[in-house]
């Protein structure tokens, strides 16, 4: 009988920080540091990927190379890159803390995932010494996970898997068909298929939805719906195995995949 045995949770927008916040503003004020102007759509299109990717997958959006071109006259460099990644950091570690708190939902989810004997390991795109600051502010507020791998130590994170393949590894788990990975972004969803385990996007709290807890419930419900059906549609047509609205639907839906591993 072969049954799911581990959980692989994101962190921005899946387990904490509702609407993934943080990394919003530190980018916008990051290229502001520059003389250069992004908006919030722009900032959320790449997120989940390693930051300093993040930084690179931004200046090659057309408008955004012209604005530096313009500029600068020249060409953006992997130095330029290097100097918005020190910026981001900068604004990023100034306020990471305020947004630790986790997303409504997650702790007793994943305490009663626990109690049956699954083990909670987590991937994120934040560094080590990102999640120096994290971990323990979560822990403080009653979230914990049994292992969380960075992309700085290992050859590339997402979409890449090795943050997977890395949580298999410490939490002793030999087979990807007992694995669910849940995330909020695109490349949460791409890392899952490149794992090759069940990828499961989360919707409520995520970057894809964009908004904080009170503008999500203060949408008029036939919105919130609208809303909620687009960001399904950009996790499935990225490869999602399933797309939940929250976390709560998580141990319904693990039983399914259970029914379905043994037929």
């Amino acid at each position: 009988m072969k049954k799911i045995e581990c959980i692989i949770m994101d962190w921005a927008g899946t387990a904490v920080d509702y609407g993934c916040f943080a990394p919003v503003a530190a980018f916008i004020k990051a290229f502001a540091g520059k003389g250069l102007t992004i908006d919030v759509e722009q900032t959320r299109k790449p997120m989940g990927l390693p930051k300093i990717q993040h930084i690179r997958e931004l200046l090659t959006m057309p408008e955004v190379n012209e604005q530096f071109i313009n500029r600068y006259r020249r060409a953006w460099t992997e130095e330029d890159v290097v100097e918005l990644n020190h910026l981001f950091e900068k604004y990023l570690f100034a306020s990471l803390k305020e947004y630790t708190d986790p997303i409504p939902g997650v702790i007793p989810t994943l305490e009663k995932l626990r109690a049956e004997g699954l083990k909670i390991g987590s991937t994120t795109g934040y560094t080590r010494e990102m999640m120096d600051v994290v971990l323990p502010e979560a822990q403080a507020k009653g979230y914990r996970v049994d292992y969380c791998a960075t992309p700085n130590l290992l050859p590339a994170g997402r979409p890449a898997p090795y943050m997977i393949f890395e949580n298999l590894t410490k939490l002793a788990v030999p087979d990807p068909d007992t694995v669910v990975k849940v995330g909020d972004t695109i490349a949460d969803i791409q890392e899952g298929v490149h794992a090759k385990v069940w990828s499961v996007g989360v919707v409520l709290g995520s970057n894809e939805m964009a908004l904080t807890e009170e503008e999500t419930y203060a949408l008029p419900a036939a919105e919130l719906e609208n809303r909620i059906a687009e960001v399904k549609q950009r996790m499935l047509a990225a490869g999602a195995s399933y797309v939940i609205r929250s976390i709560e639907e998580l141990p319904a839906l693990i039983q399914l995949i259970n029914s379905k591993l043994n037929h």
